[in-house]
């Protein structure tokens, strides 16, 4: 029988949650959750001890930018608790490499930060970056297919609580599920918001807010911005090439 319970999570996102745990959602997500855990483990994405990944490398206090992400990837090797991050060892020139992460890696060239080396994204997790999925695991193979198991109450609650506890946050809301999420953080003081069209092949220059111009000769800008504004209130901006 494979657990899944509160004690999964770190206790400073514990407590940032309050009383959700008491919730009918949250029993709902639990039982989910077992079920598919112990119906066939072995096919979801990433292993469960790293659905809460990004909650462990970036702590509460530590939190000074969030990206958004939907929810896992779904193919075999790539997720990894991270949203938008893959192993290392994926080659930027193999089909595995997804676009996502290609056109990532253009707009911080394009902004003057030099090439990522990878798509590796644990350095900006480390940094303060919050790479946060809307679901945090999926069926192999099967995008999209556990956003229907509960994950969207606790991670409405926690971008909610996250935006009022914590002022002078970015955030990053690439794409319409992303932006979707804009209710639970604008009432909230003191943040930065930025939009764009997510950075898929298929989305990046789609939208009167493209991630990347046509052409790929410019970018949104957003790490650029993200970076001023951490620097005017007195934060270390981010290495995105780390």
């Amino acid at each position: 029988m494979h657990s899944f319970s509160a004690a999964d999570i770190p206790e400073d996102w514990r407590t940032l949650l309050g009383d959700y745990f008491e919730s009918l959602e949250w029993q709902t997500l639990r039982t989910n959750l077992r079920f598919e855990l112990n119906k066939d483990v072995e096919k979801i994405c990433p292993e469960p001890q790293n659905f809460f990944k990004t909650l462990t490398l970036t702590p509460l206090t530590k939190v000074k930018v969030v990206i958004l992400g939907q929810d896992p990837y779904h193919s075999p090797g790539l997720a990894q608790g991270l949203a938008f991050s893959i192993p290392a060892n994926i080659p930027t020139n193999s089909r595995q490499f997804p676009s996502s992460l290609r056109n990532i890696r253009k707009a911080l060239a394009l902004e003057g930060f030099g090439t990522l080396p990878n798509g590796d994204l644990h350095g900006w997790a480390e940094q303060g970056v919050l790479l946060l999925n809307t679901a945090l695991s999926v069926k192999l193979g099967e995008a999209g297919s556990h956003a229907n198991l509960g994950w969207k109450s606790l991670i409405d609650r926690l971008i909610k609580n996250l935006a009022l506890q914590k002022p002078n946050l970015v955030w990053m809301l690439w794409g319409g599920h992303a932006q979707s999420k804009l209710p639970l953080i604008e009432t909230a003081p003191d943040q930065l918001i930025l939009q764009s069209s997510h950075p898929s092949e298929l989305g990046v220059y789609k939208t009167d807010q493209p991630f990347l111009q046509p052409g790929a000769k410019a970018s949104c800008g957003h790490f650029t911005k993200t970076n001023e504004w951490l620097v005017e209130h007195h934060e270390t901006p981010i290495h995105w090439t780390a």
